[in-house]
């Protein structure tokens, strides 16, 4: 196996309603599940390949609860990478070279039935995680914002985390609202939504902690 390592901040958000019930092993919010994500890579390896400051985003939809299967995903790799870096980013985001149900991305690749060819192109890409702000913008596939959920009765900001001691993908997320909107060939759109904003350790056997 080879071994990887990936520090980044990501910012996710999906069709379900704030909390995500996967979070908690419950059904999706509207019985599907539609979610968006991209990764700002701090610091990254795979094998002798430096994958630092690159980024990568995905588009993934499910007919039903994830663990159901029948899924597609749309990979996208930020346009910077060289031959040798688009090879470790597909590997790491496809679950290759990880024990069996150690991430998330691990897990996701198991319940897919259709991946559609990986595009290579420019990602706009804004994170603060402890601003609960995010941006992502993938010309002609994806167009997302995230921001603080707000009160409904004063606007004020509300600030909510999920701790996962033994997540497969972060220890501590900040919550947010999501207005996403994908195209190409998975196309959805969903506003004032979940959204996830983490920064996120992981490697060949999971979450480092």
């Amino acid at each position: 196996m080879t071994p990887w390592e990936i520090e980044a901040e990501e910012f996710v958000s999906c069709n379900c309603a704030y909390g995500c019930p996967c979070q908690f092993n419950a059904l999706p919010t509207h019985g599907s599940c539609q979610a968006v994500a991209g990764f700002q890579i701090g610091r990254g390896r795979f094998g002798e390949t430096v994958l630092d400051g690159l980024r990568a985003a995905g588009i993934l939809s499910w007919p039903g609860a994830i663990h159901e299967g029948r899924g597609k995903a749309l990979i996208v790799i930020d346009h910077r990478a060289d031959e040798a870096q688009r090879a470790a980013l597909l590997a790491v985001l496809s679950g290759e070279e990880t024990e069996p149900g150690a991430t998330m991305w691990n897990v996701f690749a198991s319940t897919m039935d259709e991946v559609f060819d990986p595009r290579f192109t420019d990602i706009e890409l804004e994170v603060d995680v402890d601003a609960r702000r995010g941006r992502l913008r993938v010309e002609g596939l994806i167009d997302s914002s995230g921001e603080p959920i707000r009160n409904p009765v004063t606007g004020a900001e509300h600030r909510a985390r999920i701790d996962l001691p033994a997540g497969f993908e972060y220890g501590l997320a900040e919550m947010g609202s999501a207005t996403s909107r994908t195209m190409g060939p998975i196309a959805f759109s969903f506003e004032d939504s979940y959204a996830q904003f983490a920064r996120i350790h992981l490697n060949n056997t999971g979450v480092v902690r």
